[in-house]
Formats: structure tokens, sequence, C-alpha cells
């Protein structure tokens, strides 16, 4: 992990059964957990601007290289991929710090977690934020009716193509993988990205949670914990009208904050305009 890129943060080591993960770490030990989980190609280093903010108002942020992105947590079998696996290693993360109850953050395919983990376990969550990632309903609701939305997600068939997916984003020292960012996430952080999933097994590992996708995952109802959502108006995932359904499958306190003129990669881009609503989020419902 690269820790020089967090000035200021601790390493953590965690672990589930023989797996072990690395975590980046603020704020004061016995302080509310904040849970930050990331997306892909992406690290615990995305969530660097969050992590401090929000330590600095007193919760005890953490944000984990999740399964496949942790040297020490990258079994070889899709089927460790699922989303049942990648749910027991978010709440194991809470468990091993001594939280019962959390505020859980996630981006990207952070959030695809996100949504589930608050509908199968409500009483374990304060409060759920969310960056780019519609509700897994909505989303599936506007993709039967929207071309233009199953046009943003065929990227997913190259990234289910076991070898020619890792061949693609890797040729030419990892143009097309470098090109995702679209030039909004800082150089230092592309390059450190691009560093560590262009090593042995890394990128496989990674790509695994696309692969295992048809691995029987039930439908998501709605909500019952208090919802930040926040969408970018040029993400090249989700369209507007994704995001604006995610509101019908919320049946709790909920706040959407579309951002005029930001993309998918929110965490990094825009940190100023994610961070404060995270921190107001985090304070109504602490």
């Amino acid at each position: 992990m690269s820790h020089d890129l967090v000035p200021g943060a601790e390493r953590l080591t965690l672990r589930r059964g023989l797996l072990t993960f690395d975590a980046l770490a603020a704020g004061p030990e016995d302080g509310p957990l904040v849970l930050f989980l990331h997306g892909f190609p992406e690290f615990a280093t995305s969530w660097r601007a969050q992590l401090l903010s929000v330590a600095d108002a007193g919760y005890r942020a953490v944000a984990v290289d999740q399964r496949g992105y942790s040297p020490g947590a990258r079994p070889g079998d899709v089927r460790d991929y699922v989303v049942s696996e990648l749910l027991d290693d978010l709440f194991g993360f809470a468990d091993e710090l001594g939280a019962e109850r959390f505020h859980l953050v996630g981006h990207d395919w952070g959030g695809v977690l996100c949504w589930p983990a608050a509908a199968r376990r409500p009483e374990r969550l304060i409060s759920l934020t969310v960056l780019a990632t519609p509700h897994p309903q909505a989303l599936t609701e506007v993709s039967a009716a929207s071309e233009e939305q199953r046009g943003r997600l065929a990227y997913i068939r190259l990234f289910r193509t076991e070898g020619k997916a890792e061949e693609v984003l890797l040729a030419d020292d990892a143009a097309r993988l470098r090109a995702i960012y679209e030039g909004r996430v800082p150089a230092e952080l592309v390059e450190d990205n691009v560093r560590r999933l262009s090593r042995p097994g890394a990128l496989t590992a990674a790509l695994s949670w696309y692969r295992a996708l048809d691995s029987g995952d039930a439908e998501v109802p709605a909500i019952t914990v208090p919802t930040l959502y926040v969408w970018g108006e040029h993400d090249l995932a989700f369209t507007a009208q994704a995001a604006e359904a995610t509101a019908a499958w919320v049946s709790a306190p909920y706040s959407y904050l579309p951002l005029t003129g930001a993309s998918h990669w929110l965490p990094e881009e825009d940190p100023a305009r994610v961070t404060g609503p995270l921190l107001e989020h985090l304070a109504t419902h602490s």
C-alpha cells in the first residue's frame, strides 16, 4: 500500500480467516467508525481527502484495499468474489474494528456492496453514503427501458472476458487502463493504481468482481437506513435517469446530490463537494 499518498494516515492489517487486508485509518480509535469502500480500478487511497477530513471531525475513518486488491486477500477462484463473500468481508472489517454499528461509504463497486449491505443488515448501519452507483433495482429497471443506459454498461462484457480484458487494459504501458480515469484523477494516484494493478495476478483479481456477477445475487429491496446518494452529471457509467430513479428505493431519510460538471471519479476529482455533504450527513445521523 502506498502510505505516502495519504500523509497522516495509519496503516492497518485486517483479517478474515486466512485472508489479510491492507487498510488506511485516521482519527481517534474510540470514535464512531466510518468505513470506506473503493471501486474499480482504485484502492483505499482514493478516499485520502475524505479520510482525513472525517478523522478531523472526530470519527474513526478506515478505508480498506478490498478482496483482490490486497495482496494477502487474492484468492484465485472467481467464486470467491461473489457479493455474499464481499459482504462478509465488509461486516468482518467492522467486527475486527470493534464496531457493532457504523457509517458505511462506498463508491463504484464499493457502492454496489453498500446497497445490499444496508438492505440485509440495516441494524448494523447508522448511515449510508453511496457515490455514483444507483440502487441496483433502479439500475435494472432503467437499463431494461433505456438503450443509453445499456450502452453505458457495455464495457462490462470486456471486463468479464478472462485474459482478453487484461491484455487490452495493460497493452501499450496500460494505456487503456489509464484512460479509464478520464484525466479526472490526480496523476500520482493514477500511476500508483496502475503500478499496483500491473503486478502479476492483481488485475485479474480485481476483474473477478465483474466475472462473479452471475452467481445468484438476490434482488435488493428498498433501503431503510438514512442515505446520501451523490452522482456526477458526466458519469461515464450511470445515466441521470438511473440516478434519479434511486429515490424510489430508499424508504428512509434520503438526500440526492447531483454534482454539475463532475464525472464518475467523485472522491478524487471533487473532494470538497463530496466531503462537505458527507460530514453533514454523518453529523445529522450520528
